[in-house]
């Protein structure tokens, strides 16, 4: 009898351990993430939308690649590299998988969008026809037009390199035609 008591109660006690050790790992996560509620906001929304993206739903794969970019040097970011750098390679994943599971923040009512233009029809083989991104492209659609614009100037510029891709389809394009998709983008 003490026998199957004490096998019980072990039981018990394993079980307890192997529910906590998730929940635990979740309140980890939670308080590694806090830090970045002070500038990509704690709903969402970023505290300045038009120079910080939006990262709440946005794609994991995306968010992974860059969080290791930032930590690596492959993006350089007097703001964003002195926080990756101090990540664990271990949660680089968990913390992206964090945000992308947020839901993506409710939309401002944005402008009437007008007719797609010239151009975009390159991006959505990546971004998906919607825009929303999938592996391993980010969500386009909703960001702001000055993050958009100026995302896309610093590809077309060669000042951020971390894609192979995107410099040379952003240099191809006038700045013309560059400002017509961040608008048309940010009113999606």
């Amino acid at each position: 009898m003490l026998k199957r008591f004490c096998s019980t109660i072990a039981g018990v006690g394993f079980g307890l351990a192997v529910i906590a050790i998730p929940a635990q790992a979740a309140d980890d996560i939670e308080a590694k993430v806090q830090v970045c509620a002070g500038c990509h906001g704690q709903n969402g929304v970023p505290i300045d939308p038009k120079t910080i993206p939006i990262i709440w739903g946005q794609q994991q794969s995306y968010l992974v690649k860059q969080l290791h970019d930032f930590k690596s040097g492959d993006r350089p970011s007097p703001i964003m590299a002195p926080f990756a750098k101090d990540i664990a390679q271990d949660d680089l994943r968990k913390i992206a998988a964090y945000f992308a599971a947020k839901p993506w923040p409710t939309p401002n009512p944005a402008a009437a969008s007008n007719a797609p233009p010239k151009g975009i029809a390159q991006c959505q083989p990546c971004h998906q026809p919607n825009f929303e991104g999938g592996p391993p492209a980010p969500r386009l659609s909703g960001l702001s037009y000055e993050y958009l614009a100026a995302a896309m100037r610093s590809f077309a510029t060669d000042e951020r390199t971390n894609n192979g891709d995107m410099p040379k389809f952003m240099q191809a394009l006038s700045d013309s035609e560059r400002d017509a998709m961040a608008r048309y983008l940010s009113a999606l």
